[in-house]
């Protein structure tokens, strides 16, 4: 056996204070591979403090977004961990799939999915912890788990679906694995909206780009106020971190420029600072 070391392709794309990430093994269908993994952990580790970078849009190159793990790469003998027992080296891979979502959570730019023909297992995984999520017509959420003798909770699929579409929907798509439609989806609000068959990506970078006339200071700490709003704080908890937040943010001087400009009635000019 030996450790996938390599760094399979993701596909960086800079359009101004957007980043497009591609997952690029389309032969695969964009399956997390060893190598992948390890990329996408090192774009991540390097976006957290590009501030310059304020929206990331995530997207598949070919004909799906993600069919989630690499099955076929672990039946080849891959494995995360030399020189460790079986339930080792799983253990260690299953750890480094979770801290790929936690990154997704702790990047400081909204993330926008573009999602196309099938978002899997952890393809599905991916999409839900992303802020936004815009599919193509015919694309298919699969929560593959159960169906592949596994549990149905993996990379947050069971913590980050009932929040998004209710306990007892979540509950329906963990539990059969069944396949959900695009416009499923859009009912059950998995996503918020449905495009053309190719015009997924597009559509995610202009939200994208809406969200960057925003105040980049704001924009990073409304974030976090989401995360831990999702986390489940107490009312009275999550009431004093707004409150420490926007007062910080009234010592800023984009929150100077916003004053102004609202009072001129032109666009505010932000720089960050």
């Amino acid at each position: 056996m030996s450790v996938a070391a390599d760094r399979d392709s993701i596909e960086v794309e800079r359009r101004g204070p957007v980043t497009v990430l591609t997952l690029d093994r389309p032969d695969s269908l964009n399956a997390l591979s060893h190598g992948l993994l390890r990329r996408f952990d090192e774009l991540l580790d390097e976006l957290k403090y590009d501030y310059a970078q304020r929206v990331i849009v995530l997207a598949g190159a070919g004909r799906a977004f993600c069919a989630g793990m690499d099955l076929k790469g672990q039946a080849d003998g891959a494995v995360w961990v030399e020189d460790a027992g079986p339930t080792q080296a799983t253990y260690a891979l299953q750890e480094a799939v979770g801290r790929l979502i936690a990154q997704l959570r702790d990047v400081p730019q909204p993330i926008v999915a573009a999602v196309h023909g099938v978002a899997a297992g952890g393809g599905l995984s991916l999409a839900s912890a992303s802020d936004r999520r815009v599919a193509e017509k015919g694309t298919r959420f699969i929560a593959s788990f159960v169906r592949l003798g596994v549990s149905g909770g993996d990379m947050g699929s069971s913590w980050f679906l009932p929040r998004i579409v209710g306990w007892e929907r979540a509950a329906d798509i963990l539990y059969t694995g069944r396949e959900i439609g695009a416009d499923e989806a859009l009912e059950m609000g998995l996503v918020s909206e449905v495009v053309e068959q190719g015009a997924a990506r597009e559509r995610a970078v202009e939200l994208a780009e809406a969200m960057c006339v925003t105040s980049p200071f704001g924009l990073r700490q409304t974030k976090s106020l989401l995360n831990l709003s999702r986390d489940g704080l107490s009312l009275r908890h999550h009431l004093e971190l707004e409150n420490r937040t926007q007062v910080m943010a009234t010592t800023t001087a984009d929150f100077s420029e916003g004053g102004r400009a609202f009072a001129e009635r032109r666009d505010p000019v932000f720089k960050d600072r």
